[in-house]
Parts: C-alpha cells; structure tokens; sequence
C-alpha cells in the first residue's frame, strides 16, 4: 500500500491519520515508527506504511491481531514438521495457491522467465512438503465473471436504486478496510459483492478440491503466496470461515518476499531449485498453461467488465481501450461514446492519495463513473508492498517494479468466459452460473463498521 512519510499525515487515510496522531500525542510511539521489523520488512524511522498502520492495534482488534500474526513462515513449518511425525491425525495436505502477480517478482530474482519461474517455485515448495500448487488466474476468472454480471445487474436497476452505480470492485483488501472502517455508508453499498481472487480459491480449495481428494476440509493447510501483506488482513474475516468444519477458506498467507527471505535462509538458489509443473485443480495431467487477464499490472476487472458491458448492453465490440490520464497515470478513465454520446464511463483509481480525491467528489457528489477499479497501492498489485520494496524497505524499488511490469506482461492474455475448466466448475462444482451455490460460494457482503456514519449526497450518475 501507498508509502507516506510521517511529517505529511494528510496524505494518508482519515483513521490512520487519527489514530497515529492520537498515539504520538499519548506517548505511544507505535514500534511501526521506531524502525522495527514489519511482517518480516525493515521499516524507516522516518517512514510508515499505509499496510503497517492498517495492522496496527488502533484499527485491529485483539483477535484480529493475534489471527495475523500467525499467518507467518514459522507456522508454516511447524504444520510441515508435524506431518513428518507418527500422528497421522495430525498430518494435513499442504496446498499453495500463487497469485499471478507474484510470479514476476520470482521471474526477475531467479533472472528467468515467467514460466520456469512458476516451475522453480513450484519444485522449491515441493521441496518443503507442499502437496499441491495451482495458480489462482482461475479463481480470478470466476471473480470477473460474476463482477460482469453484477455490473449488469446493477446498471439495469440504476433508474430506482440510487445504490446501483456506480460500482466499486472489491478484490483489494486495504480499500475494503477503508471503506468499512472509515467511509461506510457511502460507499459500502457500491462495493461489487463477488469475492477476491484469494478468497474465491479458498473456497475452491476447501469446497471443490477437498472433498475431490475426499478429504475433511480442516485436513487442508492452505496458503496462499501474495504480492501484498494486506492479503493477511483479507483471509481472517470472519464470513471467510466455515464454523461447523472449524476451518478458514485460507489458512495462511505469506507475500512473495517472505517465500523469497525462506529460500535465503535455506541457501537455496535458482539453479539448485528442480521445476515442477503447476498442478490442475480438475487433477488432468499437464502443464498448466500460465496466462493473465488484461489490465496493468492487476487483474483486469475495469477492461473486462468495460468490453463485456459494452457488448451486452449497447451490442458493440471493444477490442482496445483507450486511457486518458486525469490527475496522474494512477488516475485514469476510459469511456464508451457512439454518435457524441457518453454510454459508459470508467475509471482506474489507484493510491491513497488518488482514492481520497474520489471519495471528496463523491460527498460532493461530482462522480461520473459507473464503474471504478479501486486498488490501494500506486501502480497495483504488482506493486504490492509485499514484494515490491528495495532490500532496506520504505520505498518501492522502481528498476524491480519496471522489471517486473514487463515479465507480466509477456504472458498471453485469456478471457475468463470461454475458459473451458469455469465453465466445468461451475457446473460440476456450483449447479450452475445462477445457483444457489453460486452466489454463497462466489459472493459476500460488506458492512459499514464506521462509528462516525457519512450522509451519503444525492449523486447523478
């Protein structure tokens, strides 16, 4: 999430902001600010991380707190070493999920490509006792499939809900904690109700795939490698947890740099790593074909639901979208036009400091958007604080962020509506794209959780 430095605290959120300054005046310098290690990450004295202070116990609960303190390396290894002792009761089946923007950070480190990357990732955790490693590019293509849906849904009820539009995407932790915590009504009820990426393949993990392996979901340990420490946040909320089976959809989720810091620990290089082919969630044999959804850096929702809206609604086919730059490249809007006329309009907002910019416009009531991308961290996913840090921490290391975007984008892109193995699962695994699995497996809600609710403006959309 967006670095900001202490001395310039309006350029952070409205809680952060409180609650830091509320700290400082109380003599309580969080240990964020004394240069402490963070989730494995040095931190400047002179810096602090919008991730830090959203982990921090002026925004967390004490629950919440001690759940993400355990989604770490050592809690991983003691589930490994206790499959290697006598109790088979004990023993769980190790499965890693590896989100697609990762895969380039691992790309550039090992100085390889992105595909024998994933293969060197894939040996490397093998080598631990992970049983199996899929690619959860599936489970993203869920999530834009029912995104599209849902904006369809929503633009066609717009004249009678004032909530309909515009719609906010929901894959980004830190901006769903943002707008719960901090601006409630006003935006919650905009936020796109289909599930992460993440949380979708916890789902497919713990639903679809155990029961495939006939196994009780709390006999699966399933972790999840992330570009973004706000990812930890995300995995313990609790709608994301089945009480009767006594287990989370994901268990652990450790960011591209902690794998990274383990294979230092280990000694283990690129060279010494054996490649294995990504397992397939359907068990076929065969390699599985790594491909992305088109978008910069992230997983493409704006540009797909924009095409999709496009065809379905007005009967025209998109094949490029164009942006215009607004404030900033973190700041940009496409639009659909036909004959002068406006038809659709969109926006990526990328940053805090971008996303503050909206939220003043929406009390104002000045946004014309239908649909906006929202992700807390400038440029996105890929560059997830998680992975994206220089080796003293604080800053984003532009030259690795450079890399990284080009490794990414040499992957061929794919649409999620004509992949075969969706259109299996949702028949075989949810009875349908309509069903009743369908919207408890793919959807949830979001709740204003603002002690201080806003009036929400009258907005012309």
């Amino acid at each position: 999430m967006s670095e900001v430095s202490i001395g310039r605290r309006k350029e952070k959120c409205e809680n952060c902001t409180k609650q830091c300054s509320k700290k400082q005046s109380d003599g309580e310098v969080s240990s964020h600010q004394e240069g402490e290690q963070v989730n494995g990450q040095e931190n400047e004295g002179s810096q602090l991380l919008l991730s830090a202070c959203l982990s921090c116990d002026g925004c967390l609960s004490e629950e919440e707190s001690l759940k993400i303190s355990q989604q770490n390396l050592e809690e991983m290894e003691r589930v490994l070493a206790l499959n290697k002792k006598c109790d088979v009761t004990k023993h769980r089946v190790l499965v890693a999920s590896v989100c697609p923007q990762s895969l380039p950070f691992f790309a550039v480190k090992f100085g390889v490509d992105i595909v024998e990357a994933a293969g060197k990732l894939c040996g490397f955790l093998k080598s631990l006792g992970v049983q199996f490693v899929f690619d959860t590019t599936l489970a993203a293509g869920f999530s834009i499939i029912e995104s599209q849906k849902e904006f369809i849904q929503r633009y066609r009820r717009k004249h009678h809900d004032s909530h309909a539009l515009p719609m906010f995407t929901s894959s980004c932790p830190g901006w769903i904690r943002y707008s719960e915590r901090i601006l409630g009504s006003l935006v919650t009820p905009h936020i796109c109700t289909a599930r992460s990426p993440q949380q979708i393949m916890g789902c497919l993990v713990k639903d679809y795939f155990s029961k495939q392996q006939k196994l009780n979901a709390d006999k699966v340990y399933h972790m999840v490698v992330a570009p973004c420490f706000d990812k930890k946040l995300e995995a313990v909320r609790e709608e994301f947890y089945n009480s009767l089976l006594e287990s989370r959809d994901v268990d652990c989720v450790l960011t591209s740099g902690e794998i990274y810091y383990l294979m230092q620990q280990k000694k283990v290089s690129a060279e010494d790593m054996d490649s294995f082919p990504l397992d397939h969630v359907l068990g076929e044999a065969g390699d599985t074909a790594l491909v992305r959804h088109e978008g910069r850096g992230s997983d493409g929702f704006l540009e797909h639901v924009f095409k999709y809206a496009a065809k379905e609604l007005f009967g025209l086919d998109v094949h490029e979208i164009t942006y215009k730059t607004l404030r900033n490249r973190d700041f940009q809007e496409v639009t659909l036009e036909r004959d002068g006329e406006t038809l659709l309009q969109f926006a990526a907002v990328y940053g805090f400091r971008n996303i503050q910019t909206l939220v003043h416009r929406m009390r104002k009531g000045r946004v014309p958007y239908q649909l906006v991308e929202v992700l807390s961290c400038p440029g996105g996913c890929l560059s997830g604080r998680g992975q994206a840090e220089n080796e003293t921490g604080g800053r984003v290391d532009k030259q690795l962020l450079q890399q990284m975007e080009e490794v990414y984008s040499s992957l061929p892109v794919a649409l999620p509506e004509v992949n075969p193995t969706l259109q299996t699962l949702y028949q075989d695994w949810l009875q349908g794209q309509d069903s009743q699995p369908t919207c408890k497996l793919l959807h949830t809600q979001y709740k204003n959780q603002s002690q201080s609710p806003l009036q929400t403006p009258h907005m012309q959309w």
